[in-house]
């Protein structure tokens, strides 16, 4: 089996920092991911909006409910779907993975992933395969990690020894040689674990709204607002690993990343 490794990372010269997406949306961000052109992708649903470094409105399209976390390869934006029920004990998911062109948001593909019982809600790439994450019913004490191959195969079924978390995994990423794993509950819980999906961290630290790793080693990281009247907003900031946190929001974020020399 090939090594699992990240979701295809910006461009050590990519200029992110701290941005707002322009807008605001009916539904709340389900995920973030970047382009190797400084490209930002942000999935608010029921709504896929592509973005310039600088938060500005390139393009979007409505797209079905319920579009979770998503990630970016070769071209393509690969977002993790379900149209059917999260979290049910009996498995009522109906989970898909849809495949858009990144330059205009054109639908090209979609792969079913019924592998994925309790619902697809995220999805990261690298060196050909993919992992596809998402739902957890109530009592349910370990999450997992759904892997396949370039063309949706399935190959496996990870457990990740986290405990449960509040309706499963939400957003995933690698980096630095770990996977890491955004998830919701009060407080949300940051899970960090191995490339055999051996856990090695859990840490009160938000990222169930988007979590996108950089070459030089640093983090994208969502948030989200809802203002009354108006709808939801979103932005990310960049964040940095912390050996005893797992991430630590980079106050420098409004300055660009330099590139790695």
């Amino acid at each position: 089996m090939l090594p699992l490794l990240a979701c295809g990372p910006a461009r050590a010269a990519d200029p992110f920092k701290n941005v707002t997406c322009e807008g605001t949306y009916r539904q709340h961000l389900q995920g973030v991911c970047t382009d190797e052109k400084g490209s930002i992708f942000w999935c608010f649903t029921d709504v896929l909006v592509k973005t310039d470094p600088e938060g500005r409105v390139v393009k979007k399209i409505p797209v079905a409910s319920h579009h979770g976390d998503l990630c970016y390869y070769n071209g393509k934006l690969y977002v993790a779907v379900n149209l059917g029920q999260f979290n049910n004990p009996q498995g009522k998911a109906d989970s898909w993975v849809y495949v858009y062109r990144a330059d205009d948001l054109a639908e090209v593909a979609r792969h079913k992933t019924p592998e994925v019982v309790y619902g697809a809600g995220g999805i990261a790439y690298h060196d050909r395969h993919f992992i596809v994450i998402g739902g957890l019913p109530i009592g349910v004490d370990e999450n997992y990690a759904y892997e396949y191959d370039g063309e949706f195969r399935f190959i496996k079924r990870h457990v990740i020894k986290s405990g449960y978390t509040l309706m499963g995994i939400q957003t995933a990423a690698y980096s630095g040689g770990f996977w890491w794993f955004g998830c919701y509950g009060k407080p949300q819980v940051l899970l960090k674990t191995d490339e055999s999906f051996r856990l090695v961290g859990k840490y009160t630290f938000d990222c169930s709204l988007g979590i996108v790793g950089l070459v030089d080693g640093n983090f994208l990281v969502a948030r989200g607002k809802y203002l009354p009247g108006k709808g939801h907003t979103a932005s990310v900031v960049v964040a940095q690993a912390d050996p005893t946190k797992g991430l630590m929001i980079r106050q420098s974020g409004l300055t660009p990343l330099r590139p790695i020399k």
